[in-house]
């Protein structure tokens, strides 16, 4: 009699028990697939590594360009006195080099943050030009970082593809010039306008390379300053480029 309605409910628990055990089966297979992603829910930053990008475009001198593709965790980046480079930059308006926080979701940054945990004593792993493009050739856009990772994956696109892709360099310079407006974006902002306007300029499109430059001016102007703000010989280059951008676009329109 006192056994009858306990059945019922023990049977419902065990089938419960049943059903949570094999939804948890099937999440750690999807996992060990790399079809998703297993959270760390004890991270709370929203970046789990750090990559260091300079400009592929044969003009980055040679301390800077060694350190291309390094990838170093939070508490590395955290720590006093960090460089990404060993040595200092040997160019007198340094290399507009960058430290871009990804949180990595999709399957190839895993890969790279999973070298990097195997690493905690090496003071961060490189990634080589090639190895960084297959990163950012990834399904990053699928996966579960993708807005948290899209303005940084675009500025380290825009970077690695100089070279080889200057039109797909120039759309990514300008989505992040465009959408750069969270405090850990500014950073990012005068190197994507240098990088910008330099590539405009090669690609002869002196028009473009002037509205771009007036936007820079405008969102940096000389009566403001911030630890993001153009350096006083960057603002020169800027001014350097438009007086020969403009020259450019008065020889194009008198033809």
């Amino acid at each position: 009699m006192f056994l009858q309605p306990f059945v019922p409910d023990a049977t419902m628990y065990l089938i419960a028990i049943l059903g949570l055990l094999a939804v948890w089966q099937c999440y750690r297979m999807q996992i060990m697939a790399g079809r998703i992603l297993a959270i760390d829910i004890f991270d709370r930053s929203g970046i789990r590594m750090y990559i260091y990008a300079v400009p592929d475009d044969g003009h980055i001198c040679e301390h800077c360009a060694n350190a291309h593709g390094r990838v170093f965790s939070p508490s590395q980046v955290a720590k006093k006195g960090f460089s990404p480079t060993t040595r200092t930059c040997a160019r007198q308006i340094p290399c507009p080099g960058v430290l871009v926080g990804l949180y990595g979701g999709w399957l190839e940054a895993r890969r790279v943050l999973e070298r990097l945990r195997a690493n905690p004593k090496k003071g961060g792993i490189q990634l080589s030009t090639a190895e960084l493009r297959a990163v950012l050739n990834g399904q990053w856009e699928r996966s579960i970082s993708a807005e948290t990772d899209r303005l940084a994956v675009h500025m380290l696109e825009a970077m690695a593809y100089e070279r080889i892709n200057s039109a797909l360099s120039v759309v990514s310079y300008r989505y992040v010039a465009e959408e750069a407006k969270e405090i850990r974006h500014l950073m990012f902002l005068v190197p994507a306008y240098l990088g910008l306007v330099r590539l405009l300029l090669k690609c002869n499109a002196a028009g473009a390379a002037l509205q771009a430059i007036d936007r820079f001016e405008g969102r940096f102007p000389m009566s403001q300053a911030g630890s993001h703000f153009p350096t006083t010989e960057q603002r020169e280059m800027m001014r350097a480029w438009k007086r020969g951008a403009s020259l450019d676009d008065r020889v194009v329109l008198a033809v």
